[in-house]
């Protein structure tokens, strides 16, 4: 069975690449608008704007943590082994009494 999450939940470069294009189009709008001194006449484009650039920031910065399906198989498999090896640990121990 295939996991189609990781495609999602993984940021790729090409959407990275529009982020940065979408930060540079935002530089750039502020910077036209200051140069026709309308920083503040553009107040409700500009918050627009900035929300969008903000999500997509947002998402960065959250899809950066995600695991891969692969990532997340491995680190399944290390921790199962772990409880294992606590487990038989345990096990071990019970026969034993200290004193």
């Amino acid at each position: 069975m295939t996991d189609d999450r990781g495609q999602d939940e993984v940021y790729g470069p090409e959407r990275a690449q529009r982020l940065v294009s979408l930060l540079r189009a935002l530089a750039e709008r502020i910077q036209e608008l200051d140069r026709a001194n309308g920083l503040l006449e553009a107040a409700p484009e500009l918050q627009k704007l900035l929300g969008n650039a903000r999500s997509e920031l947002f998402h960065y910065e959250v899809r950066l943590t995600y695991d891969t399906p692969e990532v997340a198989e491995s680190r399944r498999i290390v921790e199962d082994a772990e409880r294992r090896a606590r487990e038989l640990e345990f096990e071990g121990g019970d026969g034993e009494e200290e004193g």
